[in-house]
């Protein structure tokens, strides 16, 4: 896991969330698994193991510790391509995804699950 210690010029906080995601991009109607970093209402950060382009337009399904789901469309914004923790020559790539379209009530989910994060 990288973490970020510069400024932070993002509109939405961000908390440390794992959970399991769907991803998949205009160029690729294929759904891949990753994992998340970190999570806001405006974007996620994901692990994985597969590079995507940058600004290409993404779909995401993140899949909540309650069970709920959450879904947006959003637009890759930097992918930082990083050693594999624990496999020699192995690399995966950090994403970083803005969100495009997320429905009003995804979008609250995200805010109450971040406050709740933070507040801990």
């Amino acid at each position: 896991m990288i973490i970020w210690e510069g400024i932070d010029r993002r509109k939405f906080p961000r908390a440390y969330y794992a959970c399991a995601v769907k991803i998949s991009g205009k160029n690729n109607t294929l759904r891949y698994d990753a994992i998340t970093e970190n999570v806001g209402a405006g974007g996620v950060c994901l692990t994985f193991n597969r590079e995507f382009e940058l600004f290409e337009t993404a779909e995401v399904e993140l899949k909540l510790s309650d069970g709920d789901a959450v879904r947006a469309k959003g637009t890759i914004v930097w992918v930082i391509r990083v050693a594999h923790p624990g496999v020699k020559d192995e690399h995966v790539y950090d994403i970083g995804i803005e969100f495009t379209e997320i429905s009003k009530e995804d979008k609250k989910k995200l805010e109450a699950l971040v406050d709740k994060l933070l507040s801990a």
